[in-house]
């Protein structure tokens, strides 16, 4: 097992996020690997914290990667995160990535979780996790 493939699986989901119209049509263009400096949007979506273990076998090299995505937003009430966490879980799920190494087998809803977040709670955030299975050539 290699760690290799795990920027070319973020750069995909990254450029995936970006261009999916549903996503687009709730967010536009804040979909962010880095926070910007400065003043944030009202929403946006944020790559996160990854985990990956070894899936090899017989047959080659192979990594269960488990990522979290976020969507924050200070709108009131959860409706608009719920919104944006749903656009995003269905651009991923079973989507056929092309990525720069490596080979994504599949790419699972595992988990969600909803909270207040921010200074006296004022935002709202979910963090979403998915499961993807990326073979290594």
């Amino acid at each position: 097992m290699s760690y290799g493939t795990s920027a070319a699986l973020q750069a995909a989901v990254y450029q995936h996020l970006l261009a999916d119209p549903g996503v687009a049509a709730l967010v536009g263009g804040a979909v962010f690997d880095a926070l910007p400096a400065g003043v944030k949007p009202e929403t946006y979506v944020t790559l996160g914290a990854e985990e990956v273990r070894d899936q090899s076998d017989a047959s080659g090299g192979a990594a269960e990667h488990r990522i979290a995505i976020s969507v924050v937003t200070t709108a009131d009430g959860f409706a608009t995160a719920k919104a944006v966490a749903g656009a995003v879980s269905d651009a991923l799920i079973d989507a056929e990535l092309t990525l720069a190494r490596g080979r994504l087998v599949g790419l699972w809803f595992h988990r969600a979780s909803a909270r207040r977040a921010g200074q006296a709670g004022q935002a709202r955030r979910i963090d979403l996790r998915f499961r993807a299975r990326v073979e290594d050539d």
